[in-house]
């Protein structure tokens, strides 16, 4: 069995000769394509073991196993012409209705390149990639392994960090969310897919028929507007079982009207991490009701969410401290959310949380629709001891949510866990920064608008002081 490691840095090493590719970002697109046709064929012998009527939706000549498999096969000139020229040309227009996977290979290759030039080379990664069998217990559960190598990659290649979360943060929305086995599931800013992988592993453990396990191809949604990580994610997504991902869907989640929404589009569960920080192109904003209208991100994800919920519908998200004191439509929107959802519990993480990627401070949000708020509980996940911050090689462990996990069956007040009713957060205009108040440890924060009236008051006590100074100046 190879070490999967090894494998991924030998295959980098060996794009980096190549003059064709230029940067990560191009390197993890060349590696990607190529992982995903390698695990299509591994799913592909697996499926001819069990049906003797398999049917490929690829055409024998252009299947992984046909061209790439052979170590001695195609390679210099040869197999720089035959991906250009011929595979390429044929994913990209692969037509099949009858075959949801003919439909799928097409949408992943519709935006991905060829980068490499040297045949040669091309041949030496395709090589290494067969390495991996993507049919064996160890190495598929060693994907992780890859997925973390690639996604490393992502932070500098660009602003592409932005798809990251933390895979103990994942678990633990998912955890608390719950989803159960024939509710439909959607992370509609999916990235690589980890809230989607950690949710299809939860819903494994209920899986006790056929039928049910059927279930998981349609019940897992998720969108994602770039090429890479839709691609990743598809791939992810058939890794862990689900060989027809027809609903992971390459689009701009907030590119519609909000109002067409339907009842039969709802669904019971979201868990995500929507971009944050980021400003939407313009007129996106028009989507959505005049009040909630802004460009930032999250706060029109947020306004999606809570629309794209059923009735007694559950939310696990992910959102920076921004939106919990912002004003203006920030004020609408929180004001909304307490007016048509339970928002039952907000965790406060450490601002490292998502380092290197961002260092803002960031919050965890449960509510269910279909209810008011009558009060929130806030319960402040704290560094673990000794630790002064969170980095890549010191991630935040899925462990250091137990204590929240514990606590969360058995609410109660303690030195990290404090409720407040909505009145309290109606009269302080719906800010949900809320610091901890029982923090005996460090000097409690002021809030952005205790900061901005003692600076006001502070002023005036000087300009007071000055006209006394020049009154006595003048006798």
């Amino acid at each position: 069995m190879p070490n999967i490691s090894s494998v991924i840095k030998a295959i980098q090493d060996i794009m980096r000769k190549d003059t064709g590719v230029d940067g990560d970002a191009q390197r993890l697109s060349q590696i990607v394509w190529m992982l995903f046709l390698k695990i299509f064929a591994d799913k592909e012998v697996e499926a001819e073991i069990i049906d003797d009527n398999y049917k490929s939706p690829i055409a024998e000549k252009y299947r992984w196993q046909t061209w790439a498999k052979d170590d001695e096969g195609m390679t210099g000139d040869e197999l720089i012409d035959f991906i250009n020229n011929d595979l390429f040309p044929y994913l990209q227009n692969l037509e099949n209705d009858a075959d949801k996977r003919a439909f799928i290979i097409k949408n992943i290759f519709q935006d991905t390149y060829n980068y490499m030039k040297s045949g040669t080379l091309l041949r030496q990664v395709i090589n290494k990639i067969n390495e991996i069998d993507f049919n064996s217990s160890e190495d598929r559960h060693l994907f992780n392994d890859i997925y973390e190598q690639l996604l490393q990659s992502l932070q500098s290649a660009g602003n592409a960090g932005e798809y990251y979360t933390p895979r103990a943060v994942t678990q633990f929305i998912v955890d608390m969310v719950n989803p159960k086995i024939n509710e439909k599931v959607l992370d509609p800013a999916c990235g690589t897919g980890g809230f989607l992988a950690c949710t299809i592993e939860h819903l494994k453990k209920q899986i006790s028929t056929s039928a049910e396990a059927e279930t998981l191809n349609t019940n897992i949604c998720g969108i994602e507007k770039k090429p890479l990580p839709h691609q990743l994610c598809t791939t992810n997504m058939i890794l862990h079982g689900i060989d027809t991902p027809i609903n992971i869907r390459r689009d701009n989640t907030l590119s519609k009207p909000i109002n067409n929404i339907s009842p039969a589009d709802r669904v019971d569960c979201i868990v995500t991490n929507p971009p944050f920080g980021g400003i939407e192109e313009e007129g996106i904003e028009n989507n959505f009701p005049a009040s909630f209208r802004t460009r930032e991100t999250a706060d029109l994800f947020l306004v999606y969410i809570m629309k794209m919920l059923k009735h007694q519908g559950r939310a696990g998200v992910v959102l920076p401290d921004g939106s919990l004191f912002g004003e203006g439509v920030k004020t609408r929107i929180k004001e909304e959310l307490l007016k048509t959802c339970n928002l039952e519990v907000i965790v406060r993480l450490p601002n490292s949380v998502f380092k290197p990627y961002a260092t803002v401070g960031t919050n965890l949000l449960f509510f269910k629709k279909g209810e008011p708020t009558q009060h929130i509980w806030f319960y402040e996940h704290k560094l673990p001891e000794g630790l002064k911050s969170y980095s890549k090689t010191n991630p935040i462990r899925n462990e250091e949510f137990d204590p929240i996990r514990k606590w969360w069956g058995n609410k109660v007040e303690n030195e990290v866990a404090w409720k407040v009713s909505v009145e309290e957060i109606v009269n302080n205009n719906y800010n949900l920064d809320i610091k901890n108040p029982n923090n005996s440890e460090e000097k409690i924060l002021e809030s952005p608008q205790e900061l901005i009236k003692k600076l006001r008051n502070n002023y005036e006590e000087i300009n007071t002081l000055l006209d006394s100074i020049e009154a006595e100046l003048r006798v």
